[in-house]
């Protein structure tokens, strides 16, 4: 235990790919070794890219005979190339009761893991997630960007409940789940989740949580407006561009969840989002432009065809995997030989886990 009040231990997993973010990496660290609430260990997973893998263990001190300086352990991606099999291998390797995930492009608050811990007072709770909150390349919002679709930019956006609130699932950029629970139901899913190399996908959070609690029913999930992150939001995000193939992809992802874990689950938040919060947001778009102010056309229309582009995704996803038979895969998770040697892993489909 890591406090005098004997809260749960915290591993910290950041997945990392790109040297291209070398300075958010390390930014990313630090604020995990300045919590209120120190972290046991933190985990840096990289996803096949053998040069920052080295690079990564040269500054931090890892040589692969076990943590680092100030708990730092550097690993290889164990799994195929994805966000979702790097979780995995954090998750295998991590000793904490609580396994942490935070952006490799994020700074924690100094008490994200306070209010993390704090949650798992109650046994019942499997999971506790957060708030993350855009740091725009601009220095501020653009005019035209809805806060309805931060989740574009992988942030909390306008529609959740605020406080201490349960929920149906948290998201992955700033998230915890006791350990035992992700080991238990196979982890992350491989097939959805983030790529670098392919559209950004997402959803993978979500078929997680559903599948977490359809296993154990009376597990409960949290988000604790509290535990903030800050996530950096490139020049190349704020642009009508990117807007537009987030959504995209964010349908087909959405169609793989529904296929996997049914319509009912996969969709049931979405469901209000887009009959309740939506609607509100083209109002108050359709207000400020009568007003005068500026930005309200532009944010009125963006919801408008961001919806309109989610939905395509998600109609061609699910006619493609209904007609392809296109298969994700639940992988247990593993952890590492070394911080320098993957270790290969198949994927085997849980029981009862039919994917698109």
């Amino acid at each position: 235990m890591t406090t005098a009040d004997a809260g749960p231990s915290v591993s910290v997993v950041i997945c990392v790919y790109t040297e291209d973010r070398w300075g958010d990496i390390l930014a990313a660290v630090a604020s995990v070794r300045g919590q209120s609430y120190p972290a046991l260990e933190t985990l840096v997973v990289v996803d096949h890219n053998p040069a920052l893998l080295r690079r990564l263990a040269k500054a931090f001190g890892d040589d692969g005979a076990g943590a680092g300086a100030g708990g730092v352990r550097i690993l290889a991606n164990a799994g195929p190339r994805g966000l979702s099999a790097g979780r995995n291998t954090g998750t295998g390797a991590a000793a904490g009761e609580v396994v942490a995930f935070l952006d490799d492009d994020a700074v924690a608050e100094r008490d994200w893991l306070l209010h993390f811990a704090e949650g798992y007072a109650d046994p019942r709770v499997m999971a506790v997630g957060g708030r993350t909150m855009p740091v725009w390349a601009s220095r501020r919002r653009p005019a035209w960007f809805p806060e309805e679709f931060d989740w574009v930019v992988g942030c909390t956006y306008r529609g959740l409940p605020p406080g201490r609130v349960q929920v149906r699932n948290v998201l992955g950029g700033n998230a915890s789940f006791r350990r035992s629970a992700l080991t238990a139901v196979g982890g992350f899913a491989d097939g959805i989740g983030r790529d670098g190399q392919r559209l950004p996908l997402g959803g993978e959070e979500t078929e997680l949580c559903i599948r977490l609690t359809r296993a154990v029913p009376d597990a409960v999930l949290l988000i604790d407006d509290r535990s903030v992150i800050h996530h950096r939001v490139p020049a190349a995000r704020e642009r009508f561009g990117y807007f537009r193939t987030r959504a995209y992809a964010e349908g087909l992802s959405k169609a793989l969840v529904a296929r996997s874990v049914g319509s009912g689950r996969g969709l049931a938040s979405e469901r209000r989002y887009t009959t309740r919060v939506l609607p509100a947001g083209v109002a108050r778009g359709l207000r400020d432009a009568l007003l005068g102010r500026p930005g309200g056309a532009g944010r009125a229309g963006a919801i408008v065809a961001g919806l309109a582009v989610t939905t395509g995704g998600y109609v061609l996803g699910s006619l493609r995997a209904r007609r392809g038979g296109q298969r994700f895969a639940v992988a247990r998770p593993v952890a590492p030989a070394s911080p320098v040697s993957p270790v290969p892993t198949e994927a085997e489909p849980e029981a009862g886990e039919a994917a698109a």
